[in-house]
């Protein structure tokens, strides 16, 4: 069973068999799928999901807080079930491919007090872009 059924489970949130398949595609480590691929790997399992049943779940997992959209350049949004833990990504400005990457330090300490201009700053947010090892190899 993946930590977001868990979870799912642990609020009580009412798991029917296509919030359940839907669930089961987003488990494990460095899961950024798009809506169309989430939709494409739960009709493997559960023939019969609607493209709005997967729209309507990743929704609803957003407003839970218990997946976060991620977008990166312009490319189309992608759920990450990796909710409880900070990390930033690492995103392949070739084929798209994102990783999941913590940080050693604190990224709140890199913003000097000075470049904060006033904010009083909730959240950090940080990509780092470059070549995965097949993009690279591709040239």
């Amino acid at each position: 069973m993946s930590d977001l059924l868990e979870r799912l489970r642990a609020r009580g949130w009412r798991l029917t068999a296509q919030r359940r398949v839907i669930a089961e595609v987003l488990a494990g480590e460095h899961v950024h799928y798009t809506a169309d691929e989430v939709h494409a790997l739960a009709v493997r399992r559960l023939p019969e999901i609607s493209r709005a049943s997967v729209y309507n779940t990743l929704g609803e997992l957003v407003a839970l807080g218990e997946v976060r959209e991620v977008t990166t350049d312009g490319r189309a949004k992608r759920y990450d079930p990796n909710v409880g833990e900070s990390h930033q990504h690492l995103v392949c400005s070739g084929c798209g491919a994102i990783r999941d990457v913590r940080l050693s330090g604190d990224p709140m300490a890199v913003l000097p007090e000075g470049e904060r201009y006033g904010f009083t700053v909730s959240e950090v947010a940080v990509t780092y872009y470059g070549r995965c090892p097949d993009c690279a190899a591709a040239g």
